[in-house]
């Protein structure tokens, strides 16, 4: 029996990149430069995953006259120290390249700005280990329009169309997990990201996965073809 190809997508930050605290440091800095409160540590967590114009509206309560002024400093020194911080997973690099040798197609699938979510990956040295890299828009406010990940995995599916039988999402919040299930997907969720047991409780993830090891088991899974049902006569 022939293994089933799959297609996975990858989140970036907290599935793929430990961002180090480039993210939240960087927003926290940000926030501080232009005069504006910080939120607690809680909620800047919170603000890894969703579109930076929704965190910084929804959760840091910026006003919206000053949120471009916030994300040109924010980015500003996110490309000239916090993509040099950021670091890959420990084992991620080795189970995307474990999919890809045995055949399947991993592309990444993100919320940051496409052209951004490339740089960190040139930077990281691991653009080459995916098909493909989808994410938001480069402009901000178009970004903050985005219905979640839905068309940005969408996006994904659309361009690997007749090169897979199966896909699957691997991320670590509940916008990984929701956009999956908006496109008939199901999300393999891991636990070394910013989600939260409570996060994934209420939006229940296919699994939930301690180690990149764990994660390629599971993943490997989804590719192991189903015996047929044979039924004897009486």
């Amino acid at each position: 029996m022939k293994n089933t190809r799959l297609l996975v997508l990858f989140d970036l930050d907290g599935t793929l990149v430990d961002p180090a605290g480039a993210i939240t440091g960087g927003i926290a800095g940000a926030l501080r430069t232009v005069g504006l409160p910080v939120p607690a540590p809680g909620d800047m967590r919170r603000m890894v995953g969703p579109a930076l114009v929704r965190s910084l509206t929804d959760i840091a309560r910026v006003p919206q006259d000053r949120v471009d002024e916030v994300i040109a400093v924010y980015r500003a020194g996110y490309r000239a120290r916090g993509m040099q911080e950021s670091r890959p997973y420990p084992g991620i690099a080795d189970t995307v390249l474990a999919l890809s040798d045995l055949g399947h197609t991993v592309a990444v699938a993100t919320q940051k700005p496409q052209r951004l979510a490339r740089e960190l990956l040139d930077v990281q040295g691991m653009t080459a280990l995916f098909a493909s890299i989808h994410g938001a828009p480069d402009d901000e406010l178009a970004a903050a329009l985005l219905d979640g990940k839905r068309t940005i995995i969408a996006a994904a599916l659309a361009q690997h169309a007749g090169r897979y039988e199966r896909a699957v999402m691997v991320g670590d919040r509940s916008h990984d997990i929701e956009g999956a299930a908006a496109n008939g997907l199901e999300c393999v969720a891991v636990d070394w990201g910013f989600g939260s047991a409570e996060e994934f409780d209420r939006t229940r993830p296919a699994a939930v996965v301690s180690s990149a090891g764990a994660l390629l088991d599971r993943l490997l899974a989804y590719a192991e073809p189903v015996p047929a049902v044979t039924h004897g006569r009486l």
